[in-house]
């Protein structure tokens, strides 16, 4: 019987077809989107790469991190900007092209592909820039659920909460995405919750002051 290729890998991350097929495609567009994901909407993070390469004309790592970074600060300012903090993104972008230039030779599949097991998998993806421990985390959950990447060990690292490792469609993605909010709202009742019983008892019942009245 003939061996049936396995399926394209499509990730409807960003609700635009372009963005979405290069960072499905691209995995230097890949951690870029993971690179920019940072306190803004998934969407806005991968739709990164796209416009970045759209102002750069390429977001080939060599050639990236050949230019003058004041360049690539230059293209994430321009309006729109591609992050709510521009320049501080667009240097971590640079020096996550620099490393994959330096370190795997261009080739940011290596990062994967040439990695010993599941602990040096995540130390790889910790040690670049705008990425770190949970986001490494993250990443190898990536590689293993949508490119099939699954080092010795994978599952005791990857997280065992939903990430954008388990989301593909744009039905997964709003899941995912209301799912995050409600867990926001969670955290800060909870916060409020623990600040309110911090609070003194005796501020709480102590009677409100008044003031007396003079005579007329």
């Amino acid at each position: 019987m003939a061996k049936t290729a396995a399926p394209a890998l499509y990730l409807q991350w960003t609700g635009d077809p372009d963005a979405d097929r290069l960072v499905s495609e691209d995995p230097t567009a890949l951690l870029i989107g993971f690179c920019l994901d940072q306190q803004v909407p998934i969407e806005w993070a991968f739709q990164g790469p796209l416009r970045m390469r759209e102002r750069l004309g390429t977001i080939d790592p060599a050639e990236v991190a050949s230019m003058d970074p004041g360049r690539v600060e230059q293209a994430f300012q321009t309006p729109p900007a591609l992050h709510r903090f521009p320049v501080s993104m667009a240097q971590r972008v640079y020096g996550l092209c620099k490393v994959i230039t330096g370190e795997y030779g261009g080739d940011a599949t290596r990062i994967w592909t040439e990695a010993k097991d599941a602990k040096d998998l995540q130390r790889r993806f910790a040690a670049l820039p705008g990425f770190g421990a949970a986001k490494a985390r993250i990443m190898v959950g990536v590689v293993a659920k949508h490119l099939g990447v699954r080092p010795a060990g994978w599952e005791r690292v990857a997280p065992d909460w939903p990430t954008l490792a388990d989301v593909r469609t744009v039905a997964e993605r709003e899941h995912y995405q209301l799912q995050k909010r409600a867990d926001k709202a969670a955290l800060r009742a909870e916060a409020a919750a623990q600040a309110d019983a911090k609070q003194s008892p005796a501020a709480k019942t102590r009677p409100a002051k008044t003031v007396a009245r003079g005579r007329r």
